[in-house]
């Protein structure tokens, strides 16, 4: 399906909004470091939480999703707790207001908060840096995939290939529009920084959302004239030891695609996945764009609202769309083209539909919010491997007195460098899944123990942050090539295991981090965990210290979260399927999930805030 002229403009519209921002948010970004990597710390937390959410509504994401909720029905509600999405919760319930109330610039930034600015704290800031680059550049890697095989059925490679003065591989050819739309993406986030990216996110999530509601609609409506035909377990989220999900005479290859994504013993996949997402969650997060989004925040509070309003804001928007084009795809399998170099491509599933059933004027306006999703993906990312390579490197190593104006100049090459090397990692990517299976299963895997451990254990020091970093990273470059074909998430233990045993090398092998760093981090973000020896040093100095003892209550606060935000997914499938009695129970539980959390978090939180602003105040007024 050709574009026509309404949908070009509409696109081009688009594209050209997102010029003048970059344009007019430049003079602000030209401020000062915080000004450009962090807005300030100056913008709201709802236009923060938009912009997260609009960070992770990315086209590669979204075209995974709609494949699994084709292919596994309401049980693909699951399979995101991979990545995973409860970490929102975590991060919502306590985790971002501790990594806020550090008044840090990035994530190596705050190590230094933890492990001081020693030897061990130089180690442990330098590995986390070294981490960000490449999980930064393995994401962009994975967005530029997702956005070149998206836009190619839109936009003949005829009319493109005329201008090229050599020839493109058909395999190489979705890494051509890539690069054309990285390269747009790069310009508006180079020049403004944080303000232009957010109030860019929240046009494109005002996009999506006209989109998806469209999108729903459209599914609906020719769900009301045909029938739905899959398998009879596809319309349920419960799942037993095997998947039992069998497409025989339904729809060729789908069974065959569940084999390939190694999903068959279901509750085997979901047993790790919780495992894995539970670690990687309380570890924090990733030092990513999500973590420079907290960062940017005006307070601890306003970190957390964040957190939470990006559940809400996120799921039932962006899975009115995927179930949308999900049942769309079902109901006219057979119209669309699903072959990609002569075999089927279930990730074509997203563009296919959309090129099949969207009209003009709102396919322009699709696939200009989908253009949009990839940019704020994409920016978001790109502006935090900035952060590292300017504030981390730069400022810290190579010119620490430098201008504005410098530091200005230097954020528009580091952009231009990662940009370059992001799109050399993707044309060698094999596809969206892979790039993603290595990001959230060995990469991550590789994360988790230092940075789980470092909020909870107080004898955890810089030496043992460092070592288990770095044999967790050689585990996830090593260990998928020793078992190949084996899916990354199962390799997950071995990539702790490595990790822990470096963790815990590290940190018997060289003394406790000083004291007075100790005592400032617990006094500061007051974590919960094991820190009694630090806790009564602190008390010692000030009797009245409240020791945190609010363990159980977020433990109980994170089940009741994670419960609404599977809800909030599930109101999506129930209104487009129409399965409205099924609506209205999860409504209801909807509804007593946010009446519990206003009483037992978010009362609780208001509290907790004022009581660290007041101490913070009392502090400042000793110091004078």
């Amino acid at each position: 399906m050709q574009l026509s002229v309404l949908d070009i403009l509409i696109i081009l519209s688009y594209l050209s909004a997102t010029v003048v921002i970059g344009l007019v948010m430049k003079r602000r970004a030209k401020q000062g470091k915080e000004a450009y990597l962090l807005g300030g710390k100056k913008l709201p937390w709802y236009m923060l939480g938009l912009s997260n959410a609009s960070g992770m509504f990315d086209i590669s994401g979204t075209m995974l999703l709609v494949t699994w909720a084709f292919v596994y029905g309401l049980k693909s509600i699951w399979i995101p707790w991979l990545w995973p999405t409860f970490n929102q919760v975590f991060l919502m319930v306590y985790l971002s207001m501790w990594l806020r109330r550090s008044g840090a610039t990035t994530g190596a930034e705050w190590i230094g908060t933890r492990f001081g600015k020693g030897r061990s704290g130089l180690l442990s800031h330098n590995i986390v840096v070294v981490y960000a680059l490449v999980a930064c550049l393995g994401f962009l890697a994975y967005g530029f995939i997702g956005l070149g095989k998206f836009m190619m059925l839109f936009i003949p490679w005829d009319y493109v290939s005329v201008l090229l003065p050599f020839e493109v591989p058909e395999a190489y050819i979705p890494h051509v529009y890539g690069i054309l739309f990285t390269l747009f993406a790069m310009f508006y986030t180079v020049l403004g920084g944080m303000t232009s990216i957010v109030w860019a996110d929240v046009l494109q999530y005002l996009i999506m959302t006209v989109s998806a509601v469209a999108v729903g609609i459209i599914a609906m409506n020719a769900l009301s004239v045909n029938p739905l035909v899959v398998p009879e377990s596809w319309h349920s989220p419960w799942f037993g030891w095997r998947l039992d999900l069998d497409w025989s005479g339904i729809i060729g290859g789908v069974n065959e695609h569940i084999r390939s994504d190694g999903y068959s013993l279901f509750s085997i996949f979901m047993g790790m996945m919780l495992f894995k997402g539970i670690l990687v969650s309380a570890a924090g997060p990733a030092p990513n764009y999500d973590m420079q989004k907290i960062l940017s925040a005006k307070s601890p509070k306003e970190a957390s609202l964040l957190s939470g309003f990006v559940s809400v804001v996120l799921f039932p928007v962006r899975y009115f769309m995927v179930v949308g084009f999900a049942v769309l795809g079902l109901l006219y399998y057979d119209e669309l083209n699903l072959l990609l170099g002569g075999v089927v491509d279930f990730e074509q599933i997203l563009p296919a539909a959309i090129s099949s059933f969207v009209p003009a004027g709102l396919l322009g306006l699709l696939l200009a919010g989908l253009l949009a999703a990839f940019m704020s993906t994409f920016a978001g990312t790109l502006n935090a491997a900035q952060a590292y390579l300017v504030n981390d490197i730069y400022l810290k190593y190579i010119k620490p007195d430098a201008s504005n104006r410098t530091v200005g100049n230097v954020s528009y090459l580091f952009g231009i460098i990662v940009v370059a090397i992001s799109i050399g990692f993707g044309i060698f990517a094999e596809n969206v899944n892979a790039i993603l299976q290595w990001i959230v299963s060995a990469l991550y895997g590789s994360y988790v123990a230092p940075n789980v451990i470092k909020w909870y254990w107080w004898r955890f020091n810089g030496y043992g942050y460092f070592w288990g970093m770095v044999s967790g990273l050689l585990a996830a470059m090593i260990v998928p090539f020793l078992f190949p074909g084996v899916l990354h998430l199962y390799l997950f233990p071995i990539f702790l295991s490595v990790s822990v045993a470096g963790c815990i090398w590290g940190t018997y092998a060289h003394p406790p981090t000083e004291e007075n760093v100790l005592v400032d981090f617990y006094r500061n973000v007051r974590p919960w965990g094991f820190w009694k020896p630090v806790h009564d040093k602190v008390t010692a100095r000030e009797p009245g210290f409240r020791k945190n003892n609010d363990f159980g209550r977020d433990m109980i606060n994170i089940v009741v979260a994670t419960t609404a935000q599977v809800l909030l997914v599930l109101i999506p499938f129930y209104i487009i399927l129409g399965r409205y009695g099924w609506l209205v129970v999860v409504l209801g539980g909807l509804a007593v999930c946010g009446l519990f959390l206003k009483r037992f978090w978010y009362d609780n939180m208001e509290k907790h805030e004022a009581e660290w602003q007041k101490e913070r105040a009392g502090g400042r007024h000793k110091g004078k």
